[in-house]
Order: structure tokens, then C-alpha cells, then sequence
């Protein structure tokens, strides 16, 4: 959250009754105040509906030195590229399913990606999150996990996430920690 604070400049003309020599009133004194008012802060703009997918969405995070764009590209499931090892039951689902994306660093600090930030989520409520499983059969080009990002740069590819092979999410959702969450609609 931005606080702006704005200076105000108040003049005051104050008459002081003084006596000079000649029995008329003194000189008028001007006072100037400077008042610190600090605005009511505006609700963070979130869209009601999910965005449609491929749209770039900028992020500026003046406190942070940070001005960035993310990109949901592209859904797919099943994925069609050659098939990592199926799911385990733990990770639940029984297919993967990806999500093409790209952050870039527009200007300002080196900031680090990761695959965390993004979960899809579903009509009935429910979410799935990143495995954190990367490199051998995973699909490819993977997003990168914890990679330096300097302005100027971007960082791209796929995220895989081990869904059930009979229901597709309605949304996927990228949410930093600290920010509010941006969602891309699929299907």
C-alpha cells in the first residue's frame, strides 16, 4: 500500500495591535503552517471477472523498487509433450496439466521467481498447487524455480501440476505473498 503525504501551505494574516509612535496599529505579521495530511488510501483495483488468458498484467511496487508483467499464455491438459511419470498418490490427480507463463523485470531491483506463487482453482472451491517437482521428465522448458530475474530480463516456461484427468479448473491464480492475487480464466 502507497501513503502519500501532501503539504499544505496555510496563510494566516494576523493583525497584531501594537502601539508605534503615532497611535496607529502595528505591522501585519503573515504565519505560514505547513500541515502533513496523509490521503485515504484507495482499495486495491482487483478485476470481478478472471482475465482472459494471454493478457500481460504490470505490477508496480514502488516500496520494493519493482515494476514487473506476468503472462498466462496457455493451458494444456493432458499435457501433450512427452509424458513425465504419471502422478503419485500423494500429489494427487492422475494426469499433468501445465500452464505456459512469463514474468519480466520491466525496471528496478533483481527480484527471484518461482513456481509457488501459482495454484489453478476450481469451480467447487478447491485448489492445486505446485508440486516443487522439477528437472528429469518434467515438461519442458520449466518455469524456474528461485532464479534472478534483473530488469530487462524475463524468465518463462511451463509449470506442471498433477490434476484429475476428469475436471479442469476454472481459473488459475498467480498470488506473491504480501499482494493481491491476479487470475486468468481457462477454458
Amino acid at each position: 500500500m502507497h501513503t502519500r503525504h501532501l503539504a499544505v501551505t496555510v496563510s494566516l494574516l494576523l493583525p497584531l495591535t501594537a502601539c508605534s509612535g503615532n497611535g496607529e496599529p502595528g505591522p501585519t505579521v503573515t504565519v505560514t503552517r505547513t500541515v502533513t495530511a496523509t490521503p485515504t488510501p484507495k482499495a486495491a483495483a482487483t478485476p470481478s471477472a478472471p482475465l482472459k488468458m494471454g493478457t500481460k498484467v504490470d505490477i508496480v511496487e514502488d516500496e520494493n523498487d519493482l515494476h514487473i508483467t506476468v503472462q498466462a499464455l496457455q493451458y494444456q491438459q493432458p499435457y501433450k509433450g512427452p509424458q513425465p511419470q504419471k502422478p503419485l498418490d500423494f500429489q494427487g490427480g492422475d494426469t499433468w496439466a501445465t500452464i505456459n507463463v512469463k514474468v519480466c523485470n520491466v525496471q528496478g531491483s533483481d527480484f527471484t521467481v518461482s513456481q509457488f506463487p501459482w495454484h489453478l482453482s476450481y469451480k467447487d472451491s478447491t485448489s492445486i498447487q505446485v508440486t516443487g517437482s522439477t528437472g528429469g521428465d518434467m515438461p519442458k522448458p520449466e518455469f524456474p524455480m528461485d532464479r534472478t530475474v534483473k530488469p530487462g530480463r524475463c524468465a518463462a516456461g511451463l509449470i506442471a501440476f498433477p490434476v484429475p484427468g476428469d475436471k479442469s479448473p476454472e481459473r488459475l491464480v498467480y498470488e506473491p505473498d504480501g499482494t493481491q492475487p491476479t487470475e486468468w480464466a481457462i477454458g
